[in-house]
């Protein structure tokens, strides 16, 4: 979160609508909450894996891609697990 330069409400915000889209994408119902955590954490979780591929997101619109991406991760493992 740091590299892309954006601050913590920011993080908070795009977070939020990240964890959204991919709980829309994904066709999951989640709260408000959960979506914030979701796009927050597979922000980072993406961003480290798109790090070891050599790619990098700046600024908002990376880091609510990376936060897209990475929460629909999340969501894949959570079904993954809970079946």
């Amino acid at each position: 979160m740091e590299q892309a330069q954006i601050g913590w409400i920011a993080a908070i915000i795009i977070g939020g609508f990240a964890g959204w889209i991919a709980s829309s994408f994904m066709k999951s119902d989640t709260g408000l909450f959960i979506n914030i955590i979701l796009g927050i954490i597979g922000a980072a979780i993406a961003s480290f894996l798109f790090g070891l591929l050599g790619v990098s997101f700046g600024g908002w619109l990376g880091y609510l891609v990376a936060g897209v991406v990475g929460a629909c991760i999340l969501i894949g493992g959570a079904r993954a697990v809970r079946t």
